[in-house]
Order: C-alpha cells, then sequence, then structure tokens
C-alpha cells in the first residue's frame, strides 16, 4: 500500500483534514508536502489541507469551523450563509464565549467578536456540509447581533437585513424580539418593527 493510498480516503472526503489525522493513516509529514506540489491536495491553514477538487461556497465556514470548533458564525458572515446579504465579507465573523483565546489563524482571516455566555449560546444551529459541523447563529440572533454591533458593521446594515428578514417572512416578529431581549436591543429594534408592520 502506497502512502497516497493511505491517505486516498481522507482526500476523497472532500473536507479538510489535518496533519495530525493524516499521521493517523501511517502516511508521514512529507508525503502531504510532496501532494501539495503536485496539486493532489491544497494547504488552507498551517495543518490544515484539502482536495482542490472539493472547495465549496462554505469552505471557509468550514476551516474556521474546524480550527475553532468553540466558535459560533456571526454578523456578516451569518448574514451571507442564511442569504441575507448579496455583500461578501472579507473576512469570517466569530463569535467566541468570553475569555477564550483568539486563535491565530493564516487562512482565513477572522474578525472575532467575544460574547458573554448567557449570550453567546442563545440561537446557535448546527448545519453539516461535506461531514464538518458548522454552527452559525439563527436568523433572528443575527438580526438582534446587527442591532448589537451596529457601530461595528453599520446601522445601514442592520436595517436593511430587518426590512429583508420582514419581506422574506424568513422569521416572526416575536422570534426578532425574543433575540432582541437577549442581546439587550429590544428598544432599539421595536420602533423599526412597528414602522415595518
Amino acid at each position: 500500500m502506497t502512502n497516497y493510498d493511505r491517505l486516498s480516503k481522507l482526500i476523497e472526503k472532500g473536507q479538510p483534514f489535518s496533519a495530525a489525522e493524516a499521521r493517523k493513516t501511517g502516511a508521514p509529514t512529507q508525503t502531504l508536502t510532496r501532494l501539495c506540489r503536485n496539486g493532489t491536495i491544497q494547504r488552507i491553514a498551517r495543518g490544515l489541507y484539502v482536495n482542490p477538487q472539493s472547495i465549496s461556497e462554505h469552505e471557509e465556514l468550514k476551516i474556521v469551523s474546524k480550527l475553532i470548533p468553540y466558535g459560533v458564525i456571526c454578523l456578516l458572515s451569518a448574514l451571507k450563509y442564511h442569504n441575507l446579504t448579496s455583500q461578501l465579507p472579507h473576512q469570517v465573523w466569530l463569535a467566541i464565549p468570553q475569555g477564550r483565546r483568539r486563535k491565530i489563524i493564516s487562512y482565513p482571516e477572522v474578525t472575532y467578536i467575544s460574547i458573554s455566555p448567557p449570550y453567546y449560546n442563545f440561537g446557535i444551529e448546527e448545519h453539516t456540509h461535506d461531514g464538518v459541523t458548522i454552527k452559525v447563529y439563527s436568523i433572528a440572533k443575527t438580526v438582534a447581533d446587527c442591532f448589537k454591533f451596529r457601530n461595528s458593521i453599520g446601522l445601514d446594515v442592520a436595517l436593511e437585513v430587518l426590512k429583508e428578514t420582514k419581506a422574506d417572512r424568513k422569521v416572526t416578529n416575536v422570534q426578532i424580539m425574543e433575540a432582541a431581549k437577549v442581546c439587550r436591543v429590544a428598544k432599539i429594534i421595536m420602533p423599526y418593527l412597528e414602522a415595518l408592520s
């Protein structure tokens, strides 16, 4: 059995895999270097590889989810995930619990939002893409987050998202207000919700 044969199951899965996972197959680390050179696999972050044929729409989110499993996709990245914006964020927006270390990764670029536990835990959804679990905030929580972090992303973005979700009936006023109460922005969102009703 060749070293490529040992790695073939990982490569054919189509999901990012670590150098540690590759070593468990019995293939030496030099094999990864050789496969990167010939284009069979692509190094996407330190110690993380993927089959370039399998790179999908959510590839950056899969990479971040694999490297930072305690993070939750939020704000602009969550908007893009839920198809609530046509903008392509230049980095992955990631919520982490207060007190957790901000892991430095070379790719993709990550903007961290540190959040206290009760607020961090509310509205987490788990979605699986190519065998990788991606944690992302629900639409209602994302709308509330946009108002909470309006100074970082802009009030115009928050208002556009609120209009979009109302027009498409993706969430109810009750769901938005529940998330807004948890995020402590109910008084801010309420006038805008009433104006759109």
